[in-house]
């Protein structure tokens, strides 16, 4: 047993070593990493836990960044992923097209919302927004209004990390330093209150309005994260917010484009979050949940209105794309994903444990230390201070308590959420639950 254990502590040292050598992570302090972390080291992963080199198991509280909505390693999707490597890896989608590509563009189609009949691929969430950007530029410069190139963003949005992609951001840790190549976008404030009904909703509403009155000649699109925005720390808004930007920019011929990277695929509830609002934009970006966690693989779907403009002499066409676009690895697993979630009634047996999540979080907002807990479908979050910043402190003191007691649960800053795969057990969701409140008992006490 000694020598059982030995083994894996030097096969964790080596990798570890390894790794601070040669490794660059994302989002990551890196002397901090290099002199401080003592990182996860995982081996595989199943459902929602993943195990380390050591045996130990984690709940993955936040679906490793938010893609693995059916739990890691779904036997069905690794079971597409092999049928589909046996006949075809990849070919280019430039004038070639296979199987996957045509009919999972057909079968995205028919659950999209409304009016959105074109797809485009690409290769994460990143390019999904990128390509709408692009798309939203190019179309305004074909039909002969090239003087539309500004974008309008919330504070605090964030929608990926490629150059236009970051353009958007009001994450300014994010943004800072790339702000003199970034494209010109406009933030206004997000809507805040419990209920439309409150100032901080007739604010936004009122600046949304005036902006797009006044300089709508100038604004290509407005884009938006629907009802939650992520990285700036789970923050949630009403669905009334979605239908007066849809009646703005349908009012001044301004193109909404939709990014529900995160929110799709059930996150909040319905398959996309802008069917709360009951609105269709004009274009929608999907990733993560897209392909289940399994590939790098995603899609920007556009309206008639936008592919049409692109239709009539080359020098229209859009000349952008990615050696993997439209991957036939990609596309079969994401097809799996679109039958798990008919087949296996998916958003229906997430809505009780929705609103497990959100009785939890209700009731932990009780705990002292915690200023405002919220929850929306699989989504719960508390600030642990008023005014977090993302690069606070009691967040990570939770994380380590949580790593203690089995769970991974990475923070936003002060902020600490849980986005479970929609498929946790309720075993492991109660589990889940009870570790993240004993965690931040722990560090608030």
């Amino acid at each position: 047993m000694t020598r059982g254990v030995d083994q894996r502590a030097q096969r964790r040292a080596e990798i570890v070593r390894a790794d601070k050598r040669y490794v660059w992570h994302p989002y990551t302090p890196m002397q901090r990493y290099i002199d401080e972390v003592d990182p996860l080291v995982v081996e595989r992963a199943s459902g929602a836990r993943f195990f380390d080199v050591d045996g130990r198991s984690y709940l993955d509280a936040n679906s490793s960044w938010w893609v693995a909505t059916l739990g890691h390693n779904h036997p069905r999707l690794v079971a597409a992923l092999a049928r589909q490597a046996e006949k075809l890896c990849h070919v280019s989608l430039a004038g070639v097209t296979h199987e996957g590509a045509a009919v999972l563009g057909e079968e995205i189609v028919a659950i999209a919302p409304p009016g959105l009949g074109k797809v485009f691929y690409s290769d994460d969430g990143s390019t999904a927004v990128e390509v709408a950007l692009k798309l939203a530029l190019q179309m305004w410069h074909n039909e002969g209004r090239p003087e539309r190139r500004r974008f309008v963003a919330l504070d605090g949005a964030f929608h990926g990390e490629t150059i236009g992609a970051t353009s958007l951001g009001g994450v300014e840790v994010f943004r800072k330093p790339f702000a003199g190549v970034l494209m010109e976008c406009i933030h206004v404030p997000p809507p805040e209150g419990d209920t439309p009904a409150d100032a901080g909703y007739a604010r936004a509403f009122e600046a949304l309005s005036k902006l797009l009155a006044e300089g709508s000649d100038t604004i290509a699109a407005v884009v938006l994260e629907p009802l939650v925005q992520g990285a700036t720390g789970m923050r949630m808004y009403d669905a009334a917010y979605l239908r007066h930007a849809r009646e703005l920019c349908d009012r001044y011929d301004v193109l909404l484009v939709i990014d529900e990277v995160f929110t799709g695929y059930g996150r909040t509830g319905p398959m996309w979050a802008c069917e709360h609002a009951g609105i269709a934009p004009d274009l929608m970006c999907l990733a993560k949940g897209f392909s289940g966690g399994m590939f790098p693989m995603a899609a920007t779907l556009a309206t008639p209105r936008v592919f049409d403009a692109f239709l009539g002499a080359p020098e229209r066409a859009f000349y952008y794309g990615h050696s993997f676009c439209g991957n036939p690895l990609g596309a079969a697993i994401a097809r799996e994903v679109l039958a798990i979630f008919r087949e296996e009634a998916i958003l229906a047996k997430a809505q009780p444990k929705a609103a497990r999540i959100a009785k939890a979080f209700a009731a932990m907002s009780a705990i002292p230390g915690v200023s405002r807990a919220r929850s929306l479908g699989m989504i719960g979050a508390l600030d642990l201070s008023k005014g977090a910043s993302y690069l606070g402190g009691l967040g990570w003191r939770v994380f380590a308590e949580a790593r203690r007691r089995g769970a991974y649960l990475r923070p936003l800053g002060d902020v600490v959420y849980v986005a479970p795969p929609l498929t946790i057990t309720d075993d492991e969701l109660e589990t889940l639950l009870g570790i993240v409140e004993e965690s931040v008992r722990a560090v608030l006490r």
